[in-house]
């Protein structure tokens, strides 16, 4: 198996009336023990927020967590006293380590928020608790893959405690990215928004893909599309 398709009516759907969440891996009351994760990627959890709603002050520990923002605005506070607001195509990272406590807010009046989770298997457990969020320009993510976060020390790209990356991508309809990663790599890619060709295989919005052993990645956008890759060593 070198590209596994996930159709949109695969993922696990949970309605609450102030949010609509799409869970790509067992999480809160879905619980399948055969899609608990993706190699170090515990969670990926497509969100759909209602104006004035939101996440409440809430726990977390031992985990790598990176939010990407693609519709409206996501407020964050936590116990370490950050403050922030996230908007299309800003990241937030916040490394949970001993444990925080944090709120992710729609605070809008009449703006649905719509933004993805990511929760990565740090690399060693008791880190110290922080938190840093970025803005970036449609420009920097435009028709090329750009890398949000690491496992390794790079500019201008948050450190994780793991060896993942992240990037996401911007496409025009027509256009095309070659994506090469060494050999005993593998990927979880999403079409966050449009359609696209991964290698030839076909993701409309909401799908994803789990890819191994492919050391060149080509992609298509077959209208203007909007995707997320996650890259870490096989499992």
């Amino acid at each position: 198996m070198r590209i596994k398709k996930i159709p949109s009516n695969v993922l696990y759907t949970h309605y609450e009336g102030w949010r609509t969440s799409r869970y790509h891996f067992s999480f809160a009351d879905y619980n399948d023990p055969k899609n608990n994760r993706y190699g170090v990627l515990r969670a990926l959890n497509d969100e759909l927020i209602q104006p004035e709603s939101g996440f409440d002050l809430h726990p977390h520990d031992e985990m790598e967590i990176i939010s990407y923002c693609i519709q409206g605005e996501m407020s964050h506070s936590d116990s370490m006293g950050n403050q922030g607001i996230i908007r299309r195509g800003d990241v937030q990272y916040m490394c949970a380590g001993s444990g925080v406590t944090h709120a992710e807010m729609n605070d809008t009046p009449n703006q649905t928020l719509r933004f993805m989770q990511i929760w990565v298997l740090p690399n060693q457990a008791g880190l110290t608790p922080h938190y840093q969020h970025t803005r970036i320009s449609k420009h920097s993510r435009q028709n090329k893959m750009l890398q949000i976060a690491s496992g390794s020390r790079k500019n201008g790209v948050f450190q994780i405690n793991q060896d993942a990356n992240i990037f996401v991508a911007e496409m025009q309809k027509g256009k095309h990215i070659q994506f090469e990663q060494p050999e005993n790599r593998q990927d979880y890619l999403v079409c966050i928004e449009g359609n696209l060709e991964i290698n030839g295989v076909e993701l409309s919005q909401y799908e994803a893909a789990q890819i191994s052993s492919e050391t060149q990645l080509y992609l298509t956008a077959r209208e203007d599309s909007h995707l997320l890759l996650v890259e870490m060593a096989e499992a």
